[in-house]
C-alpha cells in the first residue's frame, strides 16, 4: 500500500510511532470532536485482533481531530468491556480530550506492531469516515488508514486512524524536514522504502515490533 503514488505522501504519517496528536500540535491549533461514544459491535476483524468472541459488544469512540480548524484524522477506538480495569474509567472521562495524549503521557501504556490499509468503500469504517471527514461532496476512492494495538496490564484497546487529504497540509513542512534529514529530496511521488501489501480487508502488520510507550 505504501508504495502506490497515491499513498506515498502520506507514508511519514502512516509509519511514524510517536504520538500523533503531539505530531498535530505541533504544526497548529489541535482540537477534538467527539462524534460517537458507546456500546457497540466492532467490526469482524476488529474482534479478531482483539481476541474477542465475534457477536461480543464494546465500547466504541469516534472522534474527529482538527488542525487550525480543518478535520484532518477520523479516529475510531475499540475498548473490549471485560476484562475490566482503569481504561473503562479513563474512557468515560474523556470528553473531548485526545485519547492519544492520554496513551503517550502513561508509562504503563505500550504499542504493539503497526498495521495499514488503504480503505475502500468495502471496509465498514470508509462510509463513516467519509462522513467525519467531510468529504462527501468528491469522496476519494480509498482513504489511507493505519491501526494500533495498546496495551495496559490484561487491558486491550485498537486505535485506527483515517487520513484526510487535508492532513498534507499540516504535513508539507514536516515531510520536507523528513527528507532532509535522510539526505533525500523531499519529492510526494517518491515510492516508501518498505512496501506493505494488503489481502482481503483485514488491516496489514507492519514488521516492526518494537514497543513505544
Amino acid at each position: 500500500m505504501l508504495r502506490t503514488p497515491a499513498n506515498a505522501p502520506f507514508r511519514h504519517w502512516l509509519r511514524d510511532r510517536s504520538s500523533l496528536t503531539a505530531r498535530i500540535q505541533a504544526r497548529g491549533r489541535f482540537t477534538v470532536r467527539v462524534l460517537r461514544q458507546s456500546l457497540g459491535m466492532p467490526t469482524a476483524d476488529e474482534a479478531l485482533a482483539l481476541g474477542m468472541v465475534p457477536g461480543t459488544r464494546a465500547w466504541i469512540r469516534e472522534v474527529a481531530l482538527l488542525g487550525d480548524d480543518q478535520i484532518v484524522v477520523f479516529a475510531h477506538t475499540v475498548l473490549p468491556r471485560r476484562p475490566r480495569g482503569p481504561l473503562l474509567v479513563w474512557l468515560a472521562r474523556l470528553g473531548n480530550r485526545s485519547l492519544g495524549a492520554l496513551l503517550f503521557a502513561h508509562p504503563g501504556f505500550s504499542r504493539g506492531a503497526m498495521h495499514f490499509k488503504a480503505l475502500d468503500r468495502r471496509h465498514a469504517l470508509f462510509a463513516p469516515a467519509i462522513d467525519a471527514l467531510q468529504l462527501t461532496k468528491r469522496p476519494p476512492d480509498t482513504l489511507c488508514a493505519r491501526r494500533s494495538h495498546f496495551g495496559f496490564g490484561a487491558q486491550s484497546v485498537l486505535v485506527s486512524e483515517v487520513f484526510s487529504p487535508r492532513l498534507l497540509q499540516l504535513g508539507a513542512v514536516d515531510s520536507a524536514t523528513h527528507a532532509k534529514r535522510d539526505g533525500q529530496r523531499p519529492s510526494p511521488e517518491r515510492p516508501a522504502e518498505g512496501q506493505e501489501r494488503s489481502r482481503g480487508l483485514d488491516f496489514q502488520r507492519r514488521k516492526d515490533h518494537r514497543d513505544t510507550k
